[in-house]
């Protein structure tokens, strides 16, 4: 048997670890900044990439190279690169594919601090950013002009759980000589293949559901090796925010229970999203495992499963949603998410707090918004914290 004849189970186990010559059984750290050469040729040519090698750890490194292999497999992709964060796998993919003069179109529904890089420090060299409605295709359509390189789009979505269709937004893309990026964070490729949707290269912040337990702070591109393997590559050896070994061997560990979690997370979800659509102090429930959501079928066509994450609105805005929270004596307060752990956060002023109030209100941001990250506790338990939260 070879590797790509195993199913994503022992992928997830298994994928992208070489054995040194020691034969160690689990992967092992390689806790060191830079690689001995043989002699004063061999260095000449792992510099001019003559021979393949290591050379510095900012750039080669083969714990991180195993965590990049495995989740190359995982999504089905060519390559993989993985950055300090989620946020340098996206700044990597702007630096890499875009210049002055270039537009880009993005949804709205987005992670605050991604809108801020868009909308804010691009527009410093000249990269202009357009924002739309994400389920509304004839707004991307028009959002396109002869200078768009790229479409942006996060599903589902931060904190509303939208979903995007993956296959007509590529479709628009690749018409218009486009790349589109999907971040993958809330689903992993335990439930959703984007690249086998149409898109072109994958986003991840291994921070969340990729490490699953709230331990590092890391990211990844994915994507074809001439994208990836060489573009985003260049980009991360050059400017240099690499994820360090130490993080790559903890996110590799998590990659090994990937599906598992990813499976209870989104039981857990759908038992409390469920449970919250029937109390008397809640105006509406965001999940996308619910049949009342809009992209419910979509969901099912384009996940096997609906993830992690949902969102409600409590009625009597501000004061009642951080009553809610403040009263919550299990769920963990903090703007994180993907952790084995349940969290609770006021999206308004936390993860979305950097936007201005009208793009609040273009995204759907209230007042009275919750997002809850559901993790592996008993779920008995999960649905009597937010109910006495709920009932203070």
């Amino acid at each position: 048997m070879t590797e790509t004849s195993y199913h994503f189970d022992t992928l997830a186990v298994r994928a992208g670890h070489r054995r040194t010559p020691e034969n160690e059984h689990a992967e092992p750290i390689f806790a060191t900044s830079s690689f001995v050469f043989d002699n004063a040729a061999q260095a000449a040519a792992r510099f001019s990439g003559d021979e393949p090698g290591n050379i510095y750890a900012r750039f080669t490194n083969p714990t991180v190279q195993i965590f990049e292999r495995r989740l190359a497999a995982l999504e089905g992709g060519e390559s993989c690169v993985a950055t300090a964060s989620g946020m340098a796998a996206i700044t990597a993919i702007c630096i890499g594919f875009l210049s002055a003069g270039d537009h880009l179109v993005s949804s709205r529904s987005i992670f605050g601090t991604t809108t801020v890089l868009f909308d804010k420090y691009l527009t410093r060299f000249g990269i202009e950013t357009s924002f739309v409605d994400l389920t509304d295709l004839e707004s991307w359509k028009a959002a396109i002009r002869p200078n768009t390189r790229l479409l942006f789009v996060e599903t589902p979505s931060n904190p509303l759980t939208e979903v995007a269709d993956i296959t007509e937004l590529a479709d628009l893309a690749h018409a218009h000589d486009c790349l589109l990026v999907v971040d993958n964070c809330f689903c992993t490729p335990a439930l959703q293949k984007p690249l086998q949707l149409g898109a072109d290269l994958i986003v991840h912040s291994a921070t969340k559901y990729l490490d699953g337990q709230g331990r590092i702070v890391g990211g990844a591109v994915v994507g074809d090796q001439q994208r990836v393997g060489e573009e985003i590559f260049g980009v991360i050896r050059s400017t240099g925010p690499t994820m360090s070994p130490f993080n790559a061997w903890v996110a590799l560990k998590g990659l090994e229970t990937l599906s598992l979690r990813m499976k209870a997370h989104s039981d857990n979800a759908l038992a409390l999203a469920n449970y919250l659509s029937n109390h008397s102090q809640i105006e509406r429930v965001y999940y996308p495992g619910l049949s009342s959501h809009p992209q419910y079928e979509l969901a099912k066509k384009q996940q096997s499963g609906f993830g992690g994450v949902l969102s409600f609105v409590v009625r009597g805005g501000r004061e009642k949603a951080w009553s809610v929270i403040d009263n919550t004596s299990m769920l963990s307060i903090t703007a994180n998410l993907g952790d084995v752990k349940s969290t609770i956060t006021h999206p308004a002023t936390t993860t979305h707090a950097r936007i201005s109030d009208e793009q609040k209100v273009q995204t759907g941001i209230a007042e009275g918004l919750i997002r809850v990250a559901v993790g592996l506790e008993s779920i008995e338990d999960i649905i009597a914290d937010l109910t006495q939260g709920l009932d203070a």
